[in-house]
């Protein structure tokens, strides 16, 4: 059926392979292969902000041309596995920077994100572990942190660095149940609100209707793991406990050497893990402003798996 609705879109003709390439990086993110995924997915970011979605878009492309100039796997660059952390840095750096420089910066960011995932590639290829985000991080950390030296750099307000000594937590507030969830899946692509982040959500079924079931489970898990933890809930309202459960239910309990029976509590358990991560690491970088992003999606997943290598029935 979604075959046939696939051609219906784009006719008889398949996609150019550079496309097909740049639409699968964008998917990548989220851990699904797949061209009408990827478009659906830059739908719901352009319905939310145009400037974002062109953003991640020229990021795939410099992600895609990257590969393919640069003599990559081809299967790698079709797959898109070249292309989803420089979606990322470029939306992040995008969003976290300021001034009218940023489109460069941040697509020049989306540049070194490809560079240093095919660096990571190469330097994990004995680990056994996927690379995951952490590219994107790292690229993004690094320029972010930059605009305290190089005046180039304008960081948003929203990111000023904060004082742990006078840290307040505040865990009252109204529970908005429904939109924390869907929000949750949307906040892999930094994206809230129902229309944008419910399209994000069907763009992973579409994929794989199996990871979008998973996708729901893990913001549910994230959620609640969160609200029995008592973490603001300002936050958990905005998803901010959901995504990196969402991504890491996807990685352990589906994607990665998922073959165990008990896989899928296995990454259940590994999703929940991510809330008191993503709260240490939270409190870790609060002094330097910065987002705690997705690595605690990266080190919860690397736990898991690298378990997994030892405990095979994990």
């Amino acid at each position: 059926m979604m075959l046939k609705i696939e051609r219906y879109l784009f006719g008889a003709w398949r996609l150019p392979a550079f496309a097909e390439a740049v639409l699968k990086g964008i998917s990548q993110v989220i851990l699904v292969e797949n061209t009408v995924s990827g478009l659906l997915i830059l739908i719901a970011i352009l319905i939310s902000s145009v400037r974002v979605g062109l953003i991640a878009l020229l990021s795939a492309c410099i992600a895609t041309l990257i590969g393919w100039w640069g003599g990559a796997d081809r299967d790698a660059v079709k797959q898109g596995l070249l292309g989803y952390n420089s979606v990322l840095a470029g939306i992040s750096l995008s969003l976290y920077l300021g001034g009218s420089d940023r489109w460069v910066i941040a697509l020049a960011g989306a540049a070194a994100a490809a560079l240093l995932t095919a660096a990571m590639m190469h330097a994990m290829r004995g680990s056994g572990l996927p690379v995951l985000t952490l590219p994107f991080i790292v690229v993004t950390w690094f320029l972010l942190m930059a605009s305290y030296r190089l005046s180039l750099f304008r960081l948003s307000p929203d990111l000023a660095p904060q004082d742990l000594s006078h840290w307040t937590l505040h865990p009252e507030g109204a529970i908005h149940l429904f939109r924390s969830l869907v929000d949750g899946v949307g906040q892999v692509y930094f994206q809230d609100g129902i229309w944008p982040c419910l399209l994000i959500w069907v763009a992973v079924l579409w994929g794989n209707w199996r990871l979008g079931i998973y996708a729901a489970i893990g913001s549910i898990a994230g959620w609640l793991t969160a609200l029995g933890l008592g973490a603001e809930i300002s936050l958990m309202n905005l998803g901010l406990y959901g995504y990196n459960a969402v991504l890491t239910i996807l990685a352990v309990g589906a994607v990665f050497d998922a073959k165990s029976r008990w896989a899928l509590l296995t990454g259940l358990i590994a999703a929940a893990v991510t809330v008191p991560v993503t709260a240490g690491i939270d409190t870790w970088i609060l002094p330097y402003g910065l987002p705690a992003l997705t690595l605690p999606f990266v080190l919860s997943t690397w736990l898991f798996l690298a378990a997994r290598k030892v405990l095979p029935n994990l």
